[in-house]
């Protein structure tokens, strides 16, 4: 087994959690209209964020079931993070070199960037069958992103407080056992007010026909007419703060590409 660098930290209080994340960041307005993340979509709930100087992998796979036929490309990120250790989200062996590996909830900061990670249960039954996930949230770029990794419960209270607001949402929309489906997504996104939103976690062309039990994201764009939806038409975008000041939200689905 590759040596990892796993942090783990204990959970901040609500009041902590909230002062750090409203606390305005200083820039200046040039570099402001400069800074952007670059966001590439490598299949299922797996990302990869570049910007501020670091690249970041959310939710590295293994090739199993609904992410057989995906191929997880020979990447070295400098900060890895994970939503649950099951096979589709937290195969941190299959990533080169050697990372930091954040996998529990709680506060951390690298090279100027502050992760948060919240617990949310990865099933409809409170965590009991498939354990809790770990939504993150933080700045890259100057763009504040929440990714909600499998989320599959309704929010509490205190996980809209945390989570709402941010420029860019990643939530899953494909339903199955263990996350959001089309419904239930469309419903978060109603709560957390996002300025743009990033379906994962549902049924492509390249997933397992035979052992995908996902709805496709057209099924959740047919409930987001509201919205101003783009097939961006490749496997990565690159987003400005400055590109997401809209009257409407912003849907956008990035193409998986092997």
């Amino acid at each position: 087994m590759k040596r990892r660098q796993l942090i783990r930290y204990g959970g901040a209080s609500l009041a902590t959690a909230i002062a750090t994340s409203t606390i305005p960041r200083k820039l200046s307005v040039a570099q402001d209209a400069s800074e952007s993340v670059t966001i590439q979509y490598l299949g299922h709930t797996c990302f990869l964020f570049t910007g501020s100087g670091l690249t970041v992998l959310v939710n590295p796979y293994q090739s199993v079931g609904c992410t057989a036929n995906y191929i997880l490309p020979d990447i070295q990120p400098d900060v890895v993070l994970v939503s649950s250790f099951l096979l589709d989200e937290g195969a941190v062996d299959e990533v080169s070199g050697n990372p930091q590996v954040f996998t529990e909830k709680g506060n951390h900061s690298i090279k100027g960037l502050s992760f948060k990670g919240f617990s949310l249960p990865h099933d409809r039954v409170g965590g009991r069958r498939f354990g809790n996930n770990i939504a993150r949230r933080w700045t890259q770029g100057g763009v504040d992103l929440v990714h909600l990794g499998g989320a599959a419960a309704s929010l509490t209270t205190e996980n809209k407080i945390l989570l709402s607001g941010a420029d860019i949402l990643f939530t899953p929309v494909g339903g199955g056992i263990k996350a959001y489906n089309p419904q239930e997504a469309r419903q978060a996104v109603k709560v957390l007010n996002p300025k743009m939103i990033i379906p994962t976690h549902y049924n492509t062309s390249a997933s397992n026909q035979e052992e995908c039990d996902l709805a496709p994201v057209d099924e959740f764009l047919a409930l987001v007419q509201d919205m101003e939806v783009a097939q961006v038409g490749s496997d990565r975008i690159a987003v400005k703060k400055a590109d997401l000041n809209r009257e409407k939200t912003l849907v956008r689905v990035l193409d998986y590409t092997s």
